[in-house]
């Protein structure tokens, strides 16, 4: 798929940060960080670092809460064990995507399956944080578990694209969003040059996790952990891939309709404004979140 004639232009590149998150795990995180804030709607974008855990030395996100917003988990390598407090559970498996409102508010886990935590295994994946309209913040939770086979996948000369949210490339994704959002995974092979339509005022963002590219227009180097930060004022976003490269570049590309509302945040809670914030806080601390049951199965 050649370029168009008009090439969204880039804004910046965001080199991740490491960090630790959780129960002692490493993250590249290119926002929130000292460089980028939050790109509207998004509001975090982590990359679990793949590792190798060895049998017992597994570590996850123990119980913690969330209000005012979406997580979307996508696991690249390994196994993610979620449970919460409206009595969901589930594995999460490579290829496959946990898409979490939070809403009104929720205590989960996302933590090695009972599998990994004997056996040991490589890790890898995921994990964005979407916003909510101020409509939405205190909406019922809601868990959507996505198959790698519900995941719907199309492939042109040099690439591929897995689909999970919106319409990109001819696809649609099987997740349901609260607003115009889009999401899938992007490989480009060496010797490929990739134009995406987005449409105009969206948000557009390319994050690389293996693999080297060029982003068209600036011929700016896109490689692993990094973001490729687009204007919002319109055109493709086109990448290539040279072909000397010796493999191909594997990235994830988000696109969503801004909403242009404010943000206040303290930790797990995103809300509006500060009161909101304070509710929250004093919500979860009086339990009106719920907890986790302790009934729920394991999944090995």
């Amino acid at each position: 798929m050649s370029a168009s004639n008009h090439v969204r232009p880039l804004d910046q590149i965001v080199a991740a940060t490491l960090t630790l998150e959780g129960g002692g795990f490493e993250v590249f995180r290119p926002f929130p960080s000292a460089t980028l804030d939050l790109v509207d709607p998004f509001l975090l974008l982590d990359e679990l670092a793949p590792a190798y855990q060895a049998p017992g030395k597994m570590v996850g996100a123990p119980d913690h809460p969330h209000r005012g917003f979406e997580t979307v988990s996508y696991s690249l390598a390994g196994e993610v064990q979620h449970r919460d407090s409206a009595g969901n559970h589930g594995l999460i498996g490579p290829g496959e995507v946990q898409w979490m409102t939070a809403g009104d508010g929720i205590v989960h886990s996302e933590m090695p399956s009972d599998r990994l935590q004997r056996e040991g295994g490589r890790v890898h994946g995921l994990q964005v944080w979407v916003n909510l309209p101020r409509a939405l913040k205190r909406t019922p939770p809601k868990y959507q578990a996505i198959g790698s086979d519900q995941i719907v996948t199309v492939t042109g000369n040099g690439w591929k694209a897995q689909v999970v949210a919106g319409s990109i490339l001819g696809a649609v994704g099987p997740a349901e969003t609260n607003s115009p959002v889009g999401y899938a995974r992007v490989t480009i092979e060496p010797g490929t040059q990739l134009s995406v339509p987005i449409a105009a005022g969206h948000t557009a963002l390319v994050y690389a996790f293996d693999g080297t590219g060029t982003v068209a227009g600036t011929g700016e180097t896109l490689e692993a952990h990094h973001l490729a930060v687009f204007e919002r004022s319109g055109g493709d976003v086109v990448l290539s891939v040279a072909d000397e490269a010796s493999s191909s570049l594997d990235t994830i590309l988000l696109t969503g309709e801004p909403l242009n509302e404010p943000v206040a945040r303290h930790g797990p809670f995103v809300m509006n404004t500060e009161a909101e914030l304070v509710e929250a806080i004093e919500d979860y601390r009086a339990g009106r979140m719920g907890s986790i049951p302790a009934t729920q199965p394991a999944t090995s």
